[in-house]
C-alpha cells in the first residue's frame, strides 16, 4: 500500500427484498430532481395503497420544492444490501458467501 492511500475491504451484501417492513401498505420508493439540469436523487420511502397517495405523500415530506418526483413500487426494486431490513444490527447473509477484495485509494 503506498504511503497516503487508503483500504477498504469490498462490501459483502445480500438480497433483502424479500423481507417484510411490517406495513400491509405497498412501499413507494422516491426519487427526486430539483430542477431540469439536477440528477435524480433517492430520497426514501413512503408507505401507500395507490401511486398518488404515495405521491402526495411524498411531495409533502421530501419533494414540495422538487421540479420532477419520480415515484416506483419498492416490490420492483431489487435491493442489495450489507444489513437487514429486521432487527438492528442484523447482518444480511449473501446466498454465496463472501467475497474477499480489497479496494485501495
Amino acid at each position: 500500500m503506498s504511503e497516503g492511500s487508503t483500504q477498504v475491504e469490498k462490501a459483502s451484501r445480500a438480497r433483502i427484498d424479500d423481507e417484510s417492513r411490517g406495513d400491509d401498505l405497498a412501499e413507494w420508493e422516491l426519487f427526486l430532481r430539483n430542477d431540469e439540469d439536477a440528477k435524480m436523487t433517492h430520497v426514501g420511502s413512503v408507505s401507500a395503497a395507490t401511486a398518488e397517495a404515495a405521491h402526495e405523500h411524498a411531495s409533502k415530506l421530501f419533494g414540495w420544492f422538487a421540479s420532477d418526483v419520480w415515484i416506483c413500487p419498492a416490490e420492483e426494486m431489487h435491493r442489495f444490501s450489507t444489513h437487514s431490513l429486521g432487527p438492528k444490527g442484523e447482518d444480511a447473509t449473501p446466498e454465496d458467501g463472501t467475497e474477499p477484495r480489497t479496494h485501495e485509494f
